[in-house]
């Protein structure tokens, strides 16, 4: 089922019958078996997924994740939004995805590193002729592209790499980079000024979320809400960042933090806010969750954290929702700029890395603005709208439609 309601964006953009048809499936998908026998006979084994959504804007670009509940569903679903993503900040990329179903956690890094040289191996041509360019994602890290450049011996095989050998400085906090920027953008917009003093709940710790609350502290935010897997922190007065990152950066539990009332999950979600940033995993904020969201914009550092039932709630209640396919887009920005720089062998600054995800999202943020107001929809809609235009158009100048 594609994450685009066609008929209804049909009413706003001209999206020809040939183009819905390519843009309604994959254009390929492949299924591995990773394979590695350990010493005393044990044989580790798991199902690899790699999905291509549409390709007409430039080559597969997705981050490889790695957990046990991976699908082909979910990567293929993945693989879409990355489509969408591109096209509205206007990155050379088509959509790609892979997924390995097995947990990272249950892993040595000797054992993960000879499950990802597998990996290569069974998709040497995929990675080899640029057909798909992976970067890190759930379960996966800097390392692990590390892994797959000294594998296939290039640099532009994928992004996420660590600087030392050729990555991009910056591409590590990219996508919480650009989550803050968006969360600045909106509070211009809609809550009447800059960040500062304004309340901010994230819901995830990990690098999408730690880094978002990082930059949106820097902006004088003030963090009254938090959450991991472990569970939530409140305290309406302002979270002190600093000595909680100290406190996970020793391995204990978010939700073990002694100097805030502990949460549930769901009440950091709840939280009375002005900005909520989902940055967990998807499907987070239903129906129900979204009738007690207190929050007045949302900004999505997750892919997908809103259902369609809790959108159309949110939608009734007015709360205005920032997608993740603007949101969280800072990552695919600071892979473009390393891919690149992997091409031509120049040096990129941090600050460069950070300028140019500053300014790729606030020309799609007034894109979409723009679109929102000028055909009276939510700003979801109307970054499709503005994401299928740049498809069609691009399929047209290809002779694709």
């Amino acid at each position: 089922m594609s994450v685009i309601a066609f008929d209804k964006l049909g009413r706003y953009v001209e999206i020809p019958p040939s183009a819905r048809a390519l843009l309604e499936r994959c254009e390929k998908e492949i299924k591995v078996t990773l394979s590695l026998r350990l010493d005393g006979g044990v044989i580790i084994i798991a199902d690899c997924f790699v999905a291509y959504h549409c390709c007409v804007r430039g080559p597969a670009k997705g981050g490889i994740r790695m957990d046990p509940s991976v699908t082909m569903g979910e990567t293929r679903e993945l693989a879409e939004r990355m489509t969408y993503k591109c096209a509205l900040v206007r990155i050379p990329f088509g959509g790609g995805k892979s997924g390995i179903a097995i947990s990272p956690a249950s892993l040595s890094r000797f054992e993960k590193t000879a499950l990802l040289r597998e990996y290569c191996h069974m998709l040497r041509h995929e990675l080899e002729h640029s057909d798909y360019i992976p970067a890190p994602d759930m379960g996966t890290n800097a390392t692990d592209m590390a892994v797959i450049y000294g594998r296939l011996d290039r640099p532009d095989v994928v992004t996420g790499k660590p600087p030392t050998i050729g990555g991009l400085p910056g591409r590590n906090e990219a996508t919480g980079k650009g989550v803050a920027c968006a969360c600045r953008m909106a509070s211009e917009r809609f809550l009447g000024g800059a960040l500062a003093g304004k309340r901010v709940a994230v819901q995830g710790f990990g690098n999408v979320g730690s880094w978002s609350a990082r930059f949106l502290a820097e902006q004088g935010a003030r963090l009254t809400a938090l959450s991991d897997i472990s569970g939530g922190l409140i305290d309406d007065e302002g979270l002190n960042l600093a000595e909680i990152e100290a406190w996970t950066s020793e391995g204990k539990p978010l939700a073990e933090f002694p100097g805030a009332a502990h949460a549930a999950n769901e009440d950091v979600l709840t939280a009375e806010v002005d900005l909520l940033v989902p940055a967990a995993a998807g499907g987070q904020i239903d129906g129900r969750v979204a009738e007690n969201v207190r929050a007045k914009v949302i900004v999505e550092g997750a892919n997908g954290p809103v259902t369609d039932d809790g959108d159309a709630v949110l939608g009734a209640r007015g709360i205005i929702a920032v997608p993740d396919i603007l949101a969280n887009a800072g990552g695919v920005v600071a892979s473009y700029v390393e891919w690149r720089k992997a091409k031509s062998g120049s040096i990129t600054h941090k600050e460069e890395t950070y300028e140019t995800i500053e300014e790729t999202l606030g020309l799609a943020f007034d894109r979409v603005s723009k679109a929102a107001s000028d055909l009276d929809i939510s700003l979801r809609l109307a970054a499709e709208v503005v994401a299928m235009d740049e498809l069609v158009q691009a399929m047209k100048d290809r002779s694709w439609i």
